[in-house]
């Protein structure tokens, strides 16, 4: 059976306090790469080829091992979310996160 992903944004942080505090940007906002609600499909072309530049190199170094794992059939949470086929993860941007939902989907 082959696997695909489904990746959900599910919200976009802000913490104007830590900006303010230490950004060069103060007024830097939430990320713009990304909208509350977009869902991208990944399937292996598209994870060896890094989402073609649809995605943020960043965001993508913090969540690509669990894609991975989900394209090759792995439980992403076993034990730990309700539904072993999904986990809520975040990129690594402590001003602005982003907030992920990833889902093995299988054909």
């Amino acid at each position: 059976m082959k696997h695909k992903c489904k990746i959900t944004v599910l919200k976009r942080e802000c913490y104007t306090d830590l900006q303010e505090k230490y950004l060069a940007d103060p007024k830097a906002g939430k990320c713009e790469f990304f909208e509350d609600g977009q869902e991208f499909i990944v399937d292996n072309n598209e994870f060896f080829r890094m989402m073609h530049g649809k995605f943020c190199s960043e965001a993508w170094d913090c969540i690509s091992r669990y894609v991975y794992a989900a394209l090759q059939g792995g439980s992403i949470m076993n034990g730990w979310s309700k539904d072993e086929n999904v986990m809520i993860t975040c990129c690594n941007d402590g001003t602005r996160p982003v907030i992920f939902k990833l889902e093995r989907i299988g054909y």
